[in-house]
């Protein structure tokens, strides 16, 4: 049940922006779901292209947006420190909860009498000894959103006050949002249709960023297109995607994959595909591919460090893939979860040459192609995808964190 009145404890989220990212859109849901447990602000250091629905919630800009250069960063991170300490004490701030690396920081280094959480919430941050130290030494408790986070911070650095909470994942408000009508979903008849008779499409969702590992998908669909002529790629996200683009050309297939850039909602297009495909080298939880489970998309993921084989795999076939690697890393063989296809990692180091086509890029490529040739088995995971979501509700989130949060540490 809910705190009423004057019992309910001050809450401050931290994020550096809400521009676009999976912690930034959770930060947002957080103060929507937590609104009526506590007092909630959001804390932000930057309102410079917010992307996210703010309406009705309490959001704080103190206006210190990131600079370049080593003398400047430092300058801004002390700045930061100094108004955040401000309003804690001002609003007399019970909890401060941070998401993001730039928000741990400030977060642990203002600290006044609050208690102190922060989040790791992609396996790059725990890749930091020093960050991680800091974060472990001055949280009153790190809370991430995958097992396997959690299994890093006990095993490599002993640390025995985090806990893992799975982000909240709005179903029907993603299926209500992939009904709006759009007119430029590439390689379709048009906004309202489906993809041509013809036409096999293969979505891909993310920021141009190298933990994305978009080079391997452009790759691998080089190969799906030989086999399945129809096939088109559609590569949805913020930035250039200069390298993809280039490297399309030089695969002869640019004409087939379409890159729409960033969308405030880009559910319709996802909901246009015939296959999701993550491809990322690193993860935390990744929202992208929940989302597009619940439009009942079939997909496939590369097994990256967090995030994918704990949605994918049953929890007996996840067991079974730490017992085969207990120290994390990925496994070498494809395994087809309960709920949709895991294949193995497939580096983090960035290859736009197009002579070069890994044995990992060929596997994804043998899986997509697979898939796309066997309607039942798109239907059957689609369908299985869209159901096993539903373990991922705002509400089981709303009271798994709002206990955290109220726990005695």
């Amino acid at each position: 049940m809910s705190e009423e009145g004057k019992d309910k404890k001050n809450l401050l989220l931290m994020s550096p922006m809400l521009h676009q990212g999976g912690f930034e859109r959770v930060c947002v849901q957080t103060a929507r779901l937590l609104k009526d447990d506590f007092h909630t602000a959001i804390l932000i250091f930057s309102d410079k292209d917010i992307n996210y629905d703010i309406s009705g919630l309490e959001v704080i800009n103190i206006d210190v947006p990131s600079s370049k250069g080593l003398p400047a960063k430092v300058r801004n991170i002390l700045l930061r420190i100094k108004k955040v300490r401000e309003v804690k004490k001002n609003r007399k701030i019970d909890i401060a909860y941070s998401f993001g690396s730039s928000a741990n920081i400030v977060n642990v280094l203002s600290r006044t009498k609050e208690k102190i959480y922060t989040g790791i919430r992609c396996s790059t941050d725990t890749e930091n000894p020093r960050e991680v130290r800091l974060l472990t030494t001055r949280s009153d408790r790190v809370l991430s959103c995958s097992k396997e986070i959690m299994r890093q911070l006990s095993g490599e650095y002993g640390y025995s006050r985090s806990a893992y909470i799975y982000n909240p994942l709005n179903i029907e408000d993603i299926r209500e949002k992939a009904k709006e009508k759009v007119d430029d979903i590439p390689f379709k008849k048009d906004g309202a249709g489906s993809p041509e008779e013809s036409v096999k499409l293969i979505v891909g969702m993310g920021r141009d960023d190298r933990i994305k590992g978009f080079w391997h998908l452009v790759k691998a669909f080089s190969i799906v297109e030989k086999e399945i002529p129809g096939a088109r790629l559609v590569l949805l996200g913020a930035g250039s995607f200069e390298g993809c683009r280039k490297l399309a050309e030089d695969l002869k297939v640019s004409s087939k994959v379409a890159f729409p850039g960033v969308r405030k909602n880009p559910f319709p297009y996802v909901a246009a595909a015939d296959l999701y495909v993550l491809s990322s080298n690193h993860e935390g939880f990744p929202n992208a591919l929940l989302e597009a489970m619940a439009l009942e998309r079939p997909v496939i993921a590369a097994d990256c460090k967090t995030g994918p084989r704990e949605i994918l795999l049953s929890d007996e076939a996840y067991e079974e893939l730490l017992k085969e690697k207990p120290d994390g890393s990925s496994t070498d063989k494809t395994i087809e979860g309960d709920f949709g296809i895991l294949v193995p990692d497939m580096g983090d180091e960035p290859d736009y040459n197009a002579a070069v086509i890994t044995e990992g890029e060929r596997e994804l490529a043998r899986q997509m192609i697979r898939l796309l040739r066997d309607e039942k088995a798109l239907r059957d995971y689609g369908k299985k995808a869209g159901e096993h979501v539903r373990v991922y509700s705002p509400e089981r989130y709303r009271q798994d964190l709002a206990r955290l949060l109220r726990e005695e540490i």
